[in-house]
């Protein structure tokens, strides 16, 4: 299983359903609450100007209509995560976080 598909597997295990969408289209209708992902940068460590290890970094957004989810404390405590901003859209809230996997 490839690591971005092991990723998918700990969100879905977090959200406990299988609302995980990785970079989901426009026109997808979504259940909530659910958690939104894609690829944001990818980190390159260099030796001799050639990249020797590389470190996705995706943009990870929980979406639930409501404020308190206990959704937010559970993907705040995955390693190498941090939280980046808040913001609400159609009453529903978005909880944004960049995450090193």
């Amino acid at each position: 299983m490839g690591q971005r598909l092991q990723l998918h597997e700990v969100f879905a295990d977090i959200l406990e359903t299988d609302n995980v969408y990785f970079q989901p289209p426009n026109n997808l209708k979504m259940q909530y609450p659910c958690i939104v992902y894609n690829l944001d940068d990818i980190d390159a460590e260099f030796a001799d100007n050639t990249p020797y290890a590389l470190t996705k970094r995706y943009s990870v957004t929980i979406i639930d209509r409501n404020p308190d989810t206990l959704l937010v404390k559970k993907i705040a405590s995955l390693p190498m995560c941090i939280f980046n901003r808040f913001f609400t859209a159609d009453n529903l809230n978005h909880y944004v976080f960049l995450l090193h996997y």
